[in-house]
């Protein structure tokens, strides 16, 4: 079983309300290869909700980091709320992979912005891939979300069906 991020599943949940839908997501979905999972929404975000990115701590060593909106509000607690409550389902459900939307505060795999709402990207990990990543669970970023990634991890008698619904692969 593979984990999405809601968003990539076609589910508007973003902080705008907008989904980032991605077609393998979706068909993983659809026919019970994957679950998707929106750690914000498990933490009790609403949507729409604030943009949030991950920032260097100011009460901390330089090393420590925290999510914060763009209204100044720390929300690191609700991030990481949400992360363990999406781990749970990852536990109940044997995942060992999961395929996250690149550059959200939670999901970030490769990229994540970096504090200043400036539009700047920097190498990271959102709150909830770092959690994944750290029990074992492998992430990838949602750039990476192609069929020959995503063969490994699906039932065989489907990898047929995958290849014919996205012959480019992607």
């Amino acid at each position: 079983m593979i984990l999405v991020s809601s968003c990539l599943a076609g589910f508007a949940v973003r902080y705008d309300g907008a989904d980032a839908k991605n077609d393998i997501a979706a068909w993983l979905v659809e026919r019970g290869q994957a679950i998707a999972v929106c750690p914000e929404v498990l933490g009790g975000f609403g949507i729409p909700r604030p943009p949030a990115e991950i920032a260097p701590s100011k009460s901390f060593s330089s090393t420590c980091r925290h999510v914060v909106e763009c209204t100044g509000k720390d929300v690191t607690e609700t991030y990481e709320l949400g992360a363990a409550r999406a781990l749970k389902i990852i536990r109940r459900n044997n995942i060992t992979v999961a395929f996250l939307k690149d550059r959200s505060p939670s999901c970030g795999v490769d990229v994540i912005y970096d504090g200043s709402f400036s539009g700047v990207k920097i190498p990271g990990m959102g709150v909830a891939a770092r959690m994944f990543s750290e029990n074992g669970v492998t992430v990838f970023p949602d750039t990476r979300l192609t069929v020959d990634a995503v063969l490994p991890y699906i039932d065989p008698e489907l990898r047929d069906a995958l290849k014919s619904a996205f012959p480019q692969g992607s």
